[in-house]
């Protein structure tokens, strides 16, 4: 039985008057009727009572529409509701970050997204510390800003969003605190965390051994989970790590300084959704970013 076929069963159900279902439905009668006699025989019993005067259900025809009819209104439902957000008709845009920061400075981007598609939002989440990717490969979010780079199979890695210089951070007593900027060369010069994020691999742990541009060998500090647990080991004295420049405002400590590189890469925040995701929505936030960086 097909779709079409029970939405002309239905109708036919509702109405009760051949010519008022193919007015509806824009069919020619001979189409209601020739429909109606494929399912009685696909049934093996009458759907409706026939005669010159009127049309009514039989008992097994009301009997199939009341088992069709939610069925079919779930089915009709849900194609709309998956179109709408394929089109990007209406709705909300679901925007995670893996750093809450990085959605302050984006604010225009999103206004801008906001200006284009007058018919929706934007709501924004913050991942997990722990699985960056976690609510977007489990649909939660239509994508989210994360930093580069991001080689994930599943993942197209749009355009960036956001630039940003790096800096140092470093306990408040240390001797680069008094400094107006460090190298990568000073990296050599003390215990360096990772901003640790335990996947993917190439956000982690960096190619062995890990040396500065001129060669000299970088300690690790120990693995940290958490970036309260990062920034705490930090104030205490353990050690010092690179951080994009946002880190500065938003993670403000009374016993960290942060201090600019005068040559380390810039920090990129871009935006990524699911290959299998991608909906109109995501397709207008990529467009926007592009034309505003353009």
């Amino acid at each position: 039985m097909e779709l079409r076929e029970i939405e002309i069963f239905l109708a036919l159900a509702e109405e009760l008057h051949f010519g008022r279902t193919a007015e509806r439905l824009h069919v020619s009668q001979a189409r209601i009727s020739q429909t109606i006699k494929k399912l009685e025989r696909q049934v093996g019993a009458p759907l409706f009572d026939r005669t010159s005067r009127r049309v009514a259900l039989t008992p097994i025809g009301a009997g199939l529409r009341d088992d069709l009819a939610p069925a079919y209104r779930q089915i009709v439902g849900g194609v709309a509701r998956a179109t709408d957000a394929g089109r990007g008709t209406g709705g909300v845009l679901r925007l995670g970050f893996e750093a809450p920061g990085v959605a302050d400075l984006v604010t225009d981007v999103l206004d801008a997204y906001r200006s284009q598609r007058p018919d929706s939002d934007v709501q924004v989440r913050e991942a997990d510390f722990r699985d960056p990717f976690g609510l977007l490969r489990g649909g939660e979010v239509d994508a989210m800003v994360t930093l580069l780079p991001v080689t994930e199979p599943d993942l197209t890695a749009g355009p960036v969003v956001l630039t940003e210089p790096m800096v140092l951070a470093v306990p408040m007593r240390h001797p680069f605190s008094r400094l107006d900027s460090v190298t990568l060369d000073d990296l050599a010069r003390d215990t360096v965390f990772r901003a640790a994020r335990p996947a993917p691999p190439y956000w982690v742990e960096p190619p062995e051994p890990w040396t500065t541009p001129a060669g000299h060998p970088v300690r690790r500090g120990r693995v940290l989970t958490t970036f309260q647990e990062l920034l705490a080991a930090i104030a205490a004295g353990e050690g010092i790590c690179p951080l994009a420049a946002h880190a500065r405002q938003y993670f403000a400590h009374p016993r960290i300084t942060f201090v600019p590189f005068r040559d380390a890469p810039h920090a990129e925040w871009a935006v990524v959704w699911r290959r299998a995701g991608e909906t109109e929505r995501v397709r207008e936030l990529a467009r926007v970013i592009r034309s505003r960086a353009g």
